[in-house]
């Protein structure tokens, strides 16, 4: 154990190549029926006044003790920094690391993809913050109109890929409907984010399924429609 201690009280990190480190949110949800990422506007350099994904690097201490910071801890600081939305409050799962070299003009950094599902009635409360100086919610249908920073078009085009895959078999939709919901309802919000319509049977037959699985139960009360009152249905945690 002492030879241990000796060896790391003289270890040199800075010796060896070390790559930065940073963390990237792809943050999502449904406004006016629109499927919609978050994207800030840089203020720096590089990419002064282009549209980015939410991020930034992580805190790295100096020494063997003080390592600095987790990547959950840093993706949720990010988050919290340049949105202003509670962590605790937003579904956030990590996603992907992208280490091609050249993707940051300014140095080898490797970052870590997170997505992150907001509901709708959260979305308004969104603000710029830390190195940010815009906010804005995009329609995923334009993004490819745009010019976004570094290789974020890779990193949200994986994060689609990501929840669209994982709608069938989670409950990853819970996070982009109100507490409770029609069965109409849900379908449109399946819809949205598959970029498609949902057969209406079909649907039914799944949500039953979803039923009888238990990832889904019927809560108090009913929807007022334009035809009669309706179920109306939560997720179960």
């Amino acid at each position: 154990m002492s030879d241990e201690k000796a060896f790391l009280s003289s270890y040199r990190a800075k010796d060896y190549p070390r790559p930065s480190v940073a963390v990237d949110l792809v943050i999502l949800t449904i406004i006016d029926a629109q499927l919609r990422v978050l994207l800030v506007k840089r203020r720096e350099h590089p990419f002064k006044g282009q549209w980015a994904l939410p991020g930034g690097f992580v805190r790295v201490g100096e020494s063997a003790i003080e390592q600095g910071e987790d990547l959950d801890d840093a993706a949720r600081r990010e988050l919290q920094e340049e949105t202003g939305l509670d962590p605790e409050r937003v579904f956030l799962e990590q996603l992907y690391t992208f280490g091609k070299a050249g993707r940051d003009p300014r140095m080898r950094v490797v970052t870590v993809a997170y997505y992150a599902l907001v509901r709708p009635d959260l979305a308004p409360f969104v603000k710029a913050g830390g190195d940010v100086s815009d906010v804005e919610w995009f329609d995923v249908s334009v993004l490819d109109k745009l010019e976004l920073a570094f290789d974020h078009h890779d990193i949200v085009e994986m994060a689609l890929t990501r929840i669209r895959g994982k709608l069938e078999y989670t409950n990853i939709a819970f996070d982009l409907v109100p507490a409770t919901f029609t069965i109409p309802e849900l379908r449109h919000v399946y819809g949205i984010v598959l970029g498609k319509p949902m057969d209406p049977g079909n649907f039914r037959r799944s949500f039953n399924r979803w039923l009888e699985e238990g990832r889904l139960e019927q809560a108090p009360g009913k929807r007022i429609t334009t035809s009669k009152p309706a179920a109306v249905y939560r997720f179960k945690r």
